[in-house]
């Protein structure tokens, strides 16, 4: 079985973000970008099945900047055996949408054949959580979302969600399209010798005019701003007074 996972090039998650002075989004500026978290995880777990023997290929796919081309090679360096690049802007603050990403990997799978595809839940940067289900509408597969245990076994694959109530455990047929959470494991660093190998590892390089895919966005921004500042705190000398402020605000 082949598997299929998208990886996304966003801010780092330890970088401070910051608002652009006229707040038509965010300064990327001399920021440091790396793959988002949750599609480390996705690789992660791709490599996990290989080594298992589940999974015969990894192949991972990057939308957006020629960039992305260095998450790439972070995702072979962990183990992944070759990727796909479709540079479609070359802008970096032009944010390729969810259902052009979609559209672009739903040609890519169709070209691929892959048995499963593993993507991060949602990317850090504009947060959409809409991928991997519009993905899945478009290819009629199954779909799990947020997964926080996955076992593949023959043609089902059973998959632990994380949801509001607690954990549900879903079977879906394969093929399939599952989406991670934070808690399906512990990426591992890419060792120097792998880093080395990566450099020699097959990437491909498409436009989404290869896929007849059209990436105009439909979506605009009207604003961006910084979440407000938290206001400080009240010292209170005792129980009572605690309970009289909290009556104050309305809290109890």
């Amino acid at each position: 079985m082949k598997v299929l996972v998208p990886v996304k090039r966003v801010i780092d998650y330890n970088v401070k973000v910051r608002v652009k002075a006229d707040g038509s989004g965010v300064d990327l500026a001399n920021v440091k970008m790396s793959m988002n978290p949750f599609d480390e995880i996705s690789v992660e777990q791709a490599i996990r099945l290989k080594e298992a023997g589940q999974v015969e290929e990894v192949v991972v796919v990057s939308i957006g900047v020629k960039q992305a081309q260095e998450t790439l090679r972070t995702a072979l360096a962990m183990g992944a055996d070759r990727a796909i690049l479709v540079v479609a802007t070359d802008d970096v603050h032009n944010d390729i949408e969810p259902l052009a990403v979609a559209k672009i990997l739903k040609a890519i799978v169709d070209e691929e054949q892959p048995g499963l595809v593993m993507c991060g839940k949602q990317a850090i940067d504009n947060d959409m959580n809409a991928t991997g289900q519009m993905l899945a509408a478009l290819m009629g597969w199954s779909q799990a979302t947020f997964a926080s245990e996955v076992e593949i076994a023959g043609d089902k694959a059973k998959v632990t969600r994380e949801v509001d109530g607690g954990l549900q455990t879903i079977e879906v047929s394969m093929p399939t399209v599952i989406t991670v959470d934070l808690r399906l494991n512990e990426p591992r660093y890419a060792s120097l010798p792998n880093i080395m190998k990566a450099k020699k590892k097959p990437m491909d390089e498409k436009t989404p005019a290869d896929y007849g895919v059209d990436v105009s966005n439909r979506l605009k921004i009207v604003k961006t701003v910084e979440p407000a500042e938290r206001a400080a705190g009240i010292m209170v000398a005792s129980v009572d007074e605690l309970v009289a402020k909290l009556k104050e605000a309305g809290a109890v």
